[in-house]
């Protein structure tokens, strides 16, 4: 794939990340809850963690190694991010975050769906997973709503701060071949 896709939901386009969403995404995730919750945003949160993120997704579509959408409503607004990332073997890591004026709308459970979907229609992936911190469970739920299931608890298996978590570790199969 040469260009980068747009999908469109309901309520949602989803697109690539460009440089005008640095600000609103360096804003957004300066609340330490994202960190806390995530095991992969830092805090602070800063505008060079911002550019340098959106090189990294740039750089892993160029490769064909991943897709990061920001989530935008139909005004074309930044909301958050979800994205899509080859680990070899037909499978795929979704990930993905809302800011927090978004939560709980099912704006994430929408656009993880769209995603998937497009994982395996598109990308012909066999296995989509994703984790979350045993601490966050409504990330956990977003994975049930998209037909995810449990398959593992990953004992102490990220470190962050200087301490080990947990990850939940759920999965779904291409059924649409």
């Amino acid at each position: 794939m040469n260009e980068f896709p747009i999908i469109e939901t309901e309520r949602l386009i989803l697109s690539q990340l460009e440089e005008k969403d640095i600000p609103f995404i360096t804003e957004y995730l300066q609340h330490r809850i994202y960190s806390d919750l995530t095991s992969n945003i830092p805090y602070p949160y800063t505008e060079n963690d911002a550019q340098l993120w959106l090189t990294m997704s740039k750089e892993a579509f160029e490769d064909h190694t991943g897709y990061t959408f920001g989530i935008r409503n139909k005004e074309g607004h930044i909301i958050g991010a979800i994205g899509l990332h080859d680990r070899d073997d037909d499978k795929a890591e979704l990930g993905y975050w809302i800011a927090m004026p978004y939560w709980n709308k099912g704006y994430v459970t929408e656009a993880a769906k769209a995603i998937v979907h497009f994982g395996f229609k598109k990308l012909n992936f066999n296995k989509i997973f994703a984790t979350h911190l045993l601490h966050n469970p409504a990330s956990g739920k977003i994975m049930e709503k998209i037909g995810m299931e449990k398959e593992a608890v990953l004992k102490q298996e990220t470190k962050k701060d200087g301490a080990y978590f947990d990850l939940v570790m759920y999965s779904i199969f291409n059924d649409i071949k």
